[in-house]
């Protein structure tokens, strides 16, 4: 049983991370594309979670300083940018009468 998402049920909106368990799945699945069309949060944070882990290994193994990257500022707004924009693009095409990730279950996507 899914537990109804309590933001949609008082606003009839999508909320900042609707989408996002889909979103998981599709990218374990090997699905990309739709993962960033359910949430484009999580294969961003994959892509920087796998460039994070690439450049310590390549920092570890080599002891190079150039390889040497930390999470950044940078990367955290960046994030909140995309759930940002992912919550207005959603729910502007949701008012007017494009239900997106309707459209994604349905395959119709």
């Amino acid at each position: 049983m899914r537990w109804p998402c309590l933001f949609r049920v008082l606003t009839g909106l999508y909320c900042p991370g609707c989408g996002g368990t889909r979103a998981v799945w599709e990218l374990l699945t090997g699905h990309p594309v739709r993962s960033f069309l359910y949430h484009p949060l999580v294969p961003y944070s994959a892509a920087v979670a796998l460039w994070l882990l690439i450049s310590h290994l390549l920092y570890r193994y080599t002891g190079n300083e150039r390889y040497h990257r930390e999470l950044e500022l940078g990367y955290v707004y960046v994030g909140i940018a995309v759930i940002i924009l992912n919550f207005v693009i959603k729910n502007v095409l949701l008012l007017s009468g494009t239900d997106v990730l309707e459209l994604l279950s349905q395959g119709r996507f």
